[in-house]
């Protein structure tokens, strides 16, 4: 039998097997066995934790979103854990002023070596994560030729997904809390699509393009969900008549989220972050 298929069977076996304990450890949790290590299942074992001795625990939270907007947020990243594996397992370029881009929207043109080597350690094989820190800080055309010659590098949807959450997001949360004060003071559901709205475009406020990007700012200082939300749909003048109907459509849900999510709060599910 074919050696390299061989390794590949294993290697899948081993990722089935660690997901398979991953959702046996979840049931005795009392928590959703869906074999992702996400904050529920890191809230929930850490609350089984006992502290160090003498160690007093404090507990610093950027934002509080809705599980359901976080999901959200996932899904306009990868689509489906089908087209992620079709299509997102390795390395992309998505165009534009973009970088390599792995995982769940982790753009490496974005991020340092000592960033990539911390978030990726363990997820994934060492030479991997070697190769990856080439592509640091390339962008556009450098980038584009770069994904080309990482293209044998397959991410795990479960490596990319702890990424994610436990790496990924709370940066992106304390940017956007940063950028936005007073948003935590928003209900979940608009934390959530604010957070979603950061991730995608960053937090500069700087230029002709950003000018909605600034607006949201004294927005959010007035609890305005509805004015939140039109200048969220306003911004679609940047990619209207240009075939990205996927940034778009991004745009209306974040929008629908954040002026819904008043009379939705006290259903929402939400995540410490």
């Amino acid at each position: 039998m074919n050696h390299s298929f061989l390794t590949e069977q294993n290697k899948i076996m081993a990722e089935l097997s660690t997901t398979q304990r991953l959702k046996r450890i979840q049931e005795r949790l009392g928590i959703e066995p869906d074999g992702l290590l996400g904050p529920v299942t890191l809230t929930a074992i850490e609350d089984i934790l006992p502290p160090k001795p003498d160690q007093q625990v404090h507990s610093v939270y950027s934002l509080i979103v809705s599980k359901k907007g976080l999901d959200q947020l996932v899904r306009f990243e990868i689509s489906s854990e089908g087209y992620y594996k079709r299509f997102l397992s390795a390395p992309v370029f998505p165009g534009g002023s973009s970088g390599v881009t792995i995982g769940i929207g982790y753009d490496l043109g974005y991020n340092t070596p000592t960033q990539i080597k911390r978030d990726w350690s363990g997820k994934i094989p060492d030479a991997a994560v070697e190769l990856l820190t080439e592509a640091a800080g390339l962008k556009g055309e450098a980038a584009q030729r770069e994904s080309s010659r990482l293209s044998g590098i397959s991410i795990p949807l479960v490596a990319a997904m702890t990424v994610f959450y436990v790496s990924v997001i709370p940066r992106h949360a304390a940017k956007t809390a940063s950028a936005y004060p007073g948003v935590e003071s928003l209900p979940a559901d608009a934390q959530a699509g604010i957070l979603s709205l950061v991730y995608n475009r960053g937090s500069s406020m700087s230029g002709p393009r950003r000018i909605e990007m600034k607006a949201i700012a004294g927005l959010i200082v007035n609890r305005d969900l509805i004015g939140i939300a039109s200048q969220i749909r306003a911004m679609k003048r940047l990619w209207e008549g240009k075939g990205l109907d996927g940034l778009l459509n991004r745009r209306d849900e974040e929008a629908s989220m954040v002026e819904k999510a008043q009379r939705e709060y006290n259903n929402a599910e939400l995540i410490y972050i």
